[in-house]
């Protein structure tokens, strides 16, 4: 009996080494690769987690800054967020902000580059249309017409849509292009809840194009 389990044992055994000599390797490298491809997940979460603690630091320092309104001190702390820390939300977050900061003391050209910089390298989609959005409002101020245009083409999320009309609208109105503009502004009031106060702001722009609110809203609603 002894015997003949050895013999079964024994075939099982050179079973296993004619399976492991066929394909051992190539389990090798699956499971290497398995391995390495957790590590460096695992190793890309903390680097994340890093790169947001320390950002987050940063970001102190610039809001402390802001809430301050120093501006050199807020755009030197934006820019090393930028510099460091390029692809976190701290940077888009700051880069709003300084731009905000630098339109309050006059410093449009700055304010500019700040969001053309969140624009063109904001972490997340919204910060990017939202800095678009206050971009080409600069733009429209500055009779920068074209390049108005572009910026608002490049907005693509749809919560922003009834927004990039009514900049449309103001770009076409400083142009002289009334209808067009009338147009635009329409579409804007189409695309805002009828509870949002900024329907007041596209209504009153309407009223100077001879479209009552009253007549507009009704409309809107069919």
């Amino acid at each position: 009996m002894a015997s003949h389990l050895d013999l079964e044992e024994q075939e099982q055994l050179d079973q296993l080494k004619a399976f492991w000599k066929r394909w051992g390797n190539l389990i090798t490298w699956v499971l290497t690769a398995v391995l390495a491809a957790f590590a460096a997940w695992q190793g890309w979460n903390w680097y994340q987690r890093d790169q947001a603690a320390k950002a987050a630091a940063m970001y102190d320092e610039f809001d402390r800054a802001y809430n301050a309104q120093d501006l050199d001190k807020a755009a030197a702390a934006a820019g090393d967020l930028q510099a460091r820390y390029a692809g976190t939300a701290y940077a888009a977050q700051a880069g709003l902000q300084v731009a905000k900061l630098q339109l309050d003391k006059e410093k449009a050209d700055d304010a500019r580059k700040a969001l053309a910089w969140v624009a063109e390298h904001g972490s997340e989609g919204p910060y990017r249309d939202i800095a678009r959005l206050r971009l080409a409002g600069l733009q429209i101020d500055a009779k920068a017409f074209d390049e108005a245009g572009k910026t608002l083409d490049a907005i693509k999320s749809p919560e922003f849509t009834a927004l990039v009309a009514d900049r449309r609208g103001d770009a076409l109105l400083l142009q002289d292009k009334r209808d067009a503009a009338k147009a635009e502004y329409q579409k804007a009031l189409a695309g805002l809840e009828k509870t949002q106060d900024y329907r007041r702001i596209v209504e009153a722009k309407l009223a100077t194009l001879g479209v009552p609110a009253a007549v507009e809203t009704t409309g809107a609603a069919q």
